[in-house]
């Protein structure tokens, strides 16, 4: 495929999705851009990619220009490429923005954008799992083509899983997918601290919670059976699962799970 792609931020989600868009479109064809100048060598050296001396150079060049940038710092960024998508929409060589900011609807980046008529906007939610080709890639879209929006999805699927979905839903997906990789990360550390506890070594607890949490999820999704089910698969009569199962219920395991992500769901909300 021949395109270029930027990215402006380079941390480490957008060089994620970046090493993923390499296997499609070269490295040769990705650049960088951040106001570390430092942290975009060191991210465009591991593809081969170049760094651009600045956001309006990578927007004047790109097919596909990803937003790697914290929420907070969004609207500054956007105010600085206003002039240069503008350029680009007039030559009817719209770039795609591409963003991957918590809480920014599509029409809120197009308010930024001052309201550019018929700039092609996607939003995504990716997770950390990408790093490793493993994560959950959300995508919705605004004024991109059909033909656009394969080649977007093509670039990224490197990356994991990728689901085209209603706007709507995206906040509800960052609080479930986005975060949800740093609660699984606690319970993880959690199960190894029990196993500690019990007798295991610290390695070896680490590497069986791992493991079976992946093994678990993995089951999940390939047997399509519901995790209750799954669940009670393991919990003989009087055994010693249900014992655990019934300290995690008095500890209100669930509902503070729930809670968890109600609470994401929330703080995506005022991000936005």
């Amino acid at each position: 495929m021949q395109k270029t792609i930027a990215c402006i931020g380079s941390g480490n989600m957008g060089t994620a999705l970046m090493k993923a868009a390499a296997k499609v479109v070269g490295g040769a064809n990705i650049g960088f851009s951040d106001v570390e100048r430092g942290k975009a060598e060191l991210a465009a050296k591991q593809l081969g990619a170049k760094v651009y001396t600045s956001n309006s150079e990578a927007v004047a060049v790109a097919d596909f220009v990803f937003l790697a940038v914290k929420p907070q710092v969004m609207a500054s960024v956007l105010a600085e490429l206003v002039p240069f998508v503008e350029q680009r929409l007039t030559a009817r060589l719209p770039v795609t923005l591409v963003s991957m900011a918590a809480g920014w609807s599509i029409g809120k980046l197009r308010a930024a954008l001052f309201d550019t008529v018929g700039q092609p906007i996607v939003r995504i939610m990716p997770n950390t799992p990408a790093l490793i080709g493993q994560g959950v890639i959300a995508l919705a879209a605004e004024n991109v083509a059909e033909e656009t929006l394969t080649e977007l999805e093509t670039i990224l699927a490197g990356a994991g899983m990728v689901d085209r979905l209603s706007e709507g839903y995206l906040d509800a997906v960052t609080a479930l997918s986005g975060s949800g990789p740093a609660f699984v990360c606690m319970f993880i550390e959690a199960l190894a601290d029990g196993a500690v506890r019990a007798g295991l070594t610290r390695e070896r607890a680490l590497c069986y919670a791992g493991k079976m949490v992946a093994g678990s999820a993995m089951m999940m999704l390939e047997t399509g059976k519901h995790p209750g089910e799954l669940k009670d698969m393991v919990s003989s009569p009087a055994g010693a699962t249900i014992a655990g199962i019934a300290a995690l219920e008095n500890g209100a395991f669930r509902g503070v799970v729930m809670n968890a992500v109600e609470a994401t769901f929330r703080r995506t909300k005022e991000l936005g």
